[in-house]
Parts: structure tokens; C-alpha cells; sequence
């Protein structure tokens, strides 16, 4: 294996803070509420003025990939227009800090966080918004396409679509329901814009990281609702983009224009699957304006998310992928972690890594990557949930390796 990717993942936004340094624009998570006890990410992991000190942590850690998305914000302040030069220089040395140690810059270019000016015009709403990002992308290449090992143009358009825009869990909190599948197309639509951009830039290697959950029904008469919701999750962005084409039950429901569909379907490099835990579906019951319910999975044990814990759901998913898509690329496993309450001592996250990882073995991947290495700004649960290798200690910006850190290493090296 000793091509395999053994890395770690974050996020911009979820790390950096720094909001107000080198020209940075707002983006639309900046102010958005509710998030849990009105926390924000401004400081985060100051990983802005201490990645020197967090890629020393991954030297020590040993992984050969480090997955991290850059901050449109910071490179177009508004979304359009000229780079900010100072932006693009942080990430151009970060790069050349990993290439030097020799770990992969894998370089996700959107993950949520889209300038707030775009949208004021309307976000993924817009169609506009995939020229927005065709342009953003050319400006990231032209600098980096030279060191980085893996790009990943959209970072889980199903949950922008379904937690942003459809029940206004996540920014930009809209509650559009069916109405936010326009996001969807616009979401694939900018995945592949951006993937010519890459190529035209001769990028060493293009893919995807989207989220996938099994969708499990309930018993024979749910069978049908479990379908919709994973036509919904799975199948609507999977499914263009890796054989040109959507699901019957959704393609009505989309704006696709002459070419579109061509575009999207851009050959791929590798695959890359995020997963945290399967979903349970039933029947709708009367009223509900949806074609399924969620159902509690209840017979597993839960993290500190209460998110079910099925290491086997991870390798039932990348064969149904591999079943549905014969064709399908190397798959790299882009994101796998879970939040455990804080502290050192965290054998429950080295159980859960550690049966992740060896299902994602059993699913003959390319390459593994922990989410997260650091404790994180978690989106709407704030600083609530704590993901990392490393704890970080909010007050103090202190960073300690946690026990599941060192068992990764080991891991890695082959001890």
C-alpha cells in the first residue's frame, strides 16, 4: 500500500478564523444564526496565524495527504473580480510548507462557505454562480495547480442543498424544501466548470468528496421512501456526474440546459466518499409534504453527535456505488471521524476510526482521511462537538495530541 493517501481533513472556515485579516470578504456563515450558545467561528483554531505549528503536528503524525479547502471569501473578497493577492499568498505557503515535508496538498476549493455578496444574488440559486466559481477556480489554479496532488472542486453539494436550502439547518438557512433542488444542478454544474478549469491548468488530479449515506427502509412497505431519499442524497449529484445523467424522479425537477449534462460528467480521477452514518427511512406519514420520514436507528451505539456508529455501512455504501457506477474511479475515503466528548484519553474515537478504517480496507480504497485533525468550529453546534486528533483548548489556542493521535500514527507507520 505504499501509494495509499493516509491523511487527515478540515475545513477553512471551520479552522482559520482571522476575519477580519488580509482582505478576507465576508462569507455566508459569518453571521448566521442560530448557532449553539451564539458562538462564531472568528478565532476558531487561529490556524490562520498558527498553520506553521499545525503542519508540524501532521509531520509528527506522519500522514503523507493533507486535505484542507481554501476560503473563496479570502480569495475574492466578493465572490467576483480580481484576486486578493494576500489570501492567495497564505495558501501558496502552506502548500510549499507540505510539499517541502512531503505531504500532499489536497485542495478542496469550496466547502460552504460562499461569499456573502454572491448570496445576496441569490447563492446556488443562481446559475450565475457557476461562472462565479469557473472564475474563482482559475485564480487558485494558476497559483497552485503546480504542487497540488488531488483537487476537489465541491465539498458535499447534498448537504449545501438539503441543510442550507431546504430545512435551514445550515447557513444560508433557507426552508425551500423540494423548491432547493435548482441548488443541486447548480452545485453539479460548477463541479464540472470547475473541473475543465483544472484540466486546462494541467491539475495533477481532479475528484469529488460527496456524502453518502445507505438509506435503510424501515421494512417491505417503506422500500420506496428509502429510494426517494437516496435519489435525493446519494444518486442526484453521484449520478451526473459520474454517467451524465439524473435520476428519473428528479430530472423534471431541475433547470438543465442544452450542454449542461456534458459538462458535469467530466472523467474523474478519483471518487471521494465522505461517511458518517446510514440513514433510516419510512412512509410518509399524513401531511408530511416529503416522500419519506427519518427513523431513529436506535440498536447501535451513538456519538457524541448521537449519530448511530456502523463501520459496515461504510463499505455496503462504496460497493453500492461500485454496483450502481462500474465504471467508477479509485475511491478515496475523504472524510471518516466522529465528535466524543472532550479530553486525552478517547478510546471511543480510536474504536470508531479503527473499524472505519478497516472497512474501508475491506472496500479496497485508495486512500483514508480522519476527519478532522483538530478540534473545530462545528458548524450550527458551534464549539459543542469536538472531531479532532488534536484538542485544542479555545482560551489558550493550545493544541495537544490526543491518544487517538498517537494510535493513528502508529497505524500509518505500521507499528
Amino acid at each position: 500500500m505504499s501509494d495509499f493517501l493516509w491523511g487527515v481533513s478540515t475545513s477553512a472556515f471551520q479552522i482559520e478564523g482571522a476575519f477580519d485579516v488580509g482582505g478576507r470578504g465576508p462569507s455566508v456563515w459569518d453571521g448566521f444564526t442560530p448557532v449553539h450558545d451564539n458562538q462564531n467561528a472568528s478565532v476558531a483554531c487561529d490556524h490562520y496565524h498558527r498553520w506553521r505549528e499545525d503542519v508540524a503536528l501532521m509531520a509528527q503524525l506522519g500522514v503523507n495527504a493533507y486535505r484542507f479547502s481554501i476560503a473563496w471569501p479570502r480569495i475574492q473578497p466578493s465572490g467576483k473580480g480580481p484576486v486578493n493577492a494576500e489570501g492567495l499568498d497564505f495558501y501558496d505557503r502552506l502548500v510549499d510548507a507540505l510539499v517541502d515535508i512531503g505531504i500532499a496538498p489536497v485542495v478542496t476549493l469550496y466547502h460552504w462557505d460562499t461569499p456573502l455578496e454572491l448570496e445576496a444574488e441569490g447563492g446556488w440559486l443562481n446559475r450565475d454562480i457557476a461562472d462565479r466559481f469557473a472564475d474563482y477556480t482559475a485564480l487558485v489554479a494558476d497559483r497552485l495547480a503546480d504542487r497540488v496532488k488531488l483537487w476537489i472542486p465541491v465539498n458535499e453539494p447534498a448537504m449545501v442543498t438539503l441543510q442550507g436550502y431546504a430545512i435551514g439547518e445550515h447557513a444560508p438557512g433557507k426552508t425551500l424544501l423540494f423548491d432547493a433542488l435548482p441548488t443541486a444542478h447548480h452545485l453539479n454544474l460548477a463541479h464540472g466548470r470547475a473541473v475543465e478549469v483544472l484540466r486546462s491548468h494541467h491539475a495533477q488530479a481532479v475528484g469529488t468528496a460527496n456524502n453518502h449515506t445507505p438509506a435503510w427502509p424501515v421494512g417491505p412497505n417503506d422500500v420506496a421512501a428509502a429510494e426517494a431519499y437516496g435519489e435525493i442524497h446519494n444518486w442526484l449529484y453521484a449520478d451526473p456526474m459520474l454517467s451524465g445523467r439524473y435520476p428519473d424522479a428528479v430530472a423534471e425537477l431541475l433547470p438543465i440546459a442544452d450542454g449542461d449534462l456534458a459538462t458535469i460528467h467530466q472523467p474523474l480521477d478519483f471518487y471521494g466518499v465522505n461517511y458518517y452514518n446510514p440513514t433510516r427511512l419510512k412512509a410518509p406519514s399524513e401531511g408530511n409534504p416529503l416522500p419519506f420520514e427519518l427513523v431513529e436507528i436506535d440498536e447501535y451505539e451513538r456519538t457524541g453527535f448521537g449519530w448511530p456508529i456502523v463501520p459496515a455501512g461504510l463499505t455496503e455504501m462504496i460497493t453500492t456505488l461500485r454496483d450502481r457506477h462500474p465504471d467508477l474511479p479509485p475511491v478515496h475515503v475523504t472524510e471518516s471521524g466522529c465528535s466524543f466528548p472532550e479530553g486525552l484519553r478517547d478510546a471511543e474515537r480510536i474504536s470508531y476510526l479503527d473499524g472505519h478504517l478497516k472497512a474501508a480496507q475491506a472496500a479496497d480504497v485508495s486512500g483514508y482521511f480522519v476527519w478532522s485533525l483538530l478540534d473545530n468550529f462545528e458548524w450550527e453546534a458551534g464549539y459543542s462537538q469536538r472531531f479532532g486528533l488534536v484538542e485544542v483548548d479555545y482560551e489558550t489556542q493550545v493544541r495537544t495530541p490526543r491518544d487517538s493521535f498517537h494510535w493513528y500514527r502508529k497505524v500509518i507507520s505500521g507499528e
